[in-house]
């Protein structure tokens, strides 16, 4: 079982072709009531089958609650939410336990495992595993924004193809949730339609592409985190790559702030409207592990799904011998696209479990 957070603390089960895949969720407040509407609508966007860029594995990703939640009020006690799975495709996984997929788990988890990994759709390796996140995630963006906390992603860029990026310094609510309420999840449409295109034509190459997704989280209050282990960035990194297929993160400028001058990157101080603000965000938000009042914006890369249609060499684990592999299934072209409202949902949990842990 694989869980994380302090004081609000997500445990996840269950593997991509196992009967069910669920979350226990503890330390939610007593008392607050969710809108389970709301809820579900948030795990549509990110249930596959939906579209012609995503797997064609459907999956109707309706969680059901076995405790915690009572009329649609948390208890107290930890919640706890099942996900069953109806569409699975086993036998298409067969050949795998001694022919590793490239870029895959599959060989790693055989050595850890003694190779008692359940190899079917990935296991727990899988991207079927981010449904429970959004179950927890879900609930948290909705008492987040109880508090004023809102929290929003899009594709940033997919094969060479950008879409317009967040304002970081004024990022309001409508456009941070503008990409959420769309099926393709872009701020600007045109952008978004090119990047269709490239992963449909990778698609029908037999190939995948991958992408960038940038988040934003508003109405953060200043104060929060702290130095080194404590920082904000590393609570936030280490929530993202529970995600599959993020192999990297930046928060501000980044990587780009290598290629600056201090007196660029510098983010300078002023009162507006009697608050503490900076004229820029260089910084995504946070300085020195602590949040500062300005927006929280990062990125994170996703790569390519490894699962292709084009032929890969591999090794025959029981032969010892180089050989080659043909993998079948039903996969995404791009990962990306479906797990923006994944990113969104790690991010919540990393942030709640912040806020509980200041109370």
């Amino acid at each position: 079982m694989s869980s994380m957070g302090d004081k609000v603390k997500i445990e996840i089960f269950g593997e991509s072709h196992s009967a069910a895949i669920g979350a226990t969720i503890c330390g939610l407040p007593a008392g607050e009531r969710i809108d389970t509407d709301e809820l579900y609508a948030f795990m549509q966007r990110r249930a596959p089958g939906r579209d012609a860029t995503s797997t064609a594995r459907k999956e109707a990703d309706r969680p059901e609650f076995l405790c915690g939640i009572v009329d649609g009020v948390l208890t107290g006690a930890p919640l706890t939410a099942i996900i069953h799975n109806s569409d699975q495709h086993s036998r298409d996984y067969e050949n795998l336990r001694v022919r590793p997929r490239p870029s895959h788990a599959d060989y790693a988890a055989s050595v850890k495992y003694n190779g008692a990994n359940d190899i079917r759709g990935g296991g727990a390796f899988s991207g079927r595993l981010t449904a429970p996140i959004c179950i927890g995630g879900g609930i948290a963006l909705q008492l987040l924004a109880k508090r004023g906390i809102y929290i929003g992603a899009h594709l940033a860029s997919v094969a060479g193809e950008k879409d317009t990026a967040f304002d970081a310094v004024n990022i309001d609510k409508e456009a941070l949730l503008s990409a959420g309420k769309k099926p393709f999840p872009v701020i600007d449409d045109a952008a978004g339609e090119r990047m269709r295109e490239a992963i449909l034509s990778a698609k029908a190459d037999g190939d995948s592409v991958g992408g960038v997704i940038e988040c934003a989280i508003i109405g953060m209050p200043a104060g929060h985190g702290g130095p080194l282990f404590e920082g904000v960035e590393g609570k936030i990194s280490s929530a993202m790559f529970a995600v599959p297929a993020v192999k990297g993160i930046e928060f501000g400028s980044g990587f780009a702030c290598a290629e600056m001058r201090g007196s660029v990157h510098n983010d300078p101080f002023e009162y507006k409207d009697g608050k503490v603000v900076t004229t820029t965000n260089h910084s995504g938000g946070i300085q020195g592990g602590i949040t500062n009042g300005m927006p929280i914006v990062f990125r994170v890369a996703m790569k390519p799904t490894p699962s292709i249609a084009k032929t890969q060499n591999t090794i025959n684990l029981e032969t010892k011998e180089n050989t080659s592999i043909d993998i079948r299934g039903r996969h995404d072209p791009c990962v990306a696209a479906r797990a923006v409202p994944a990113i969104e949902a790690a991010a919540a949990l990393c942030i709640l479990d912040l806020l509980e842990g200041n109370n």
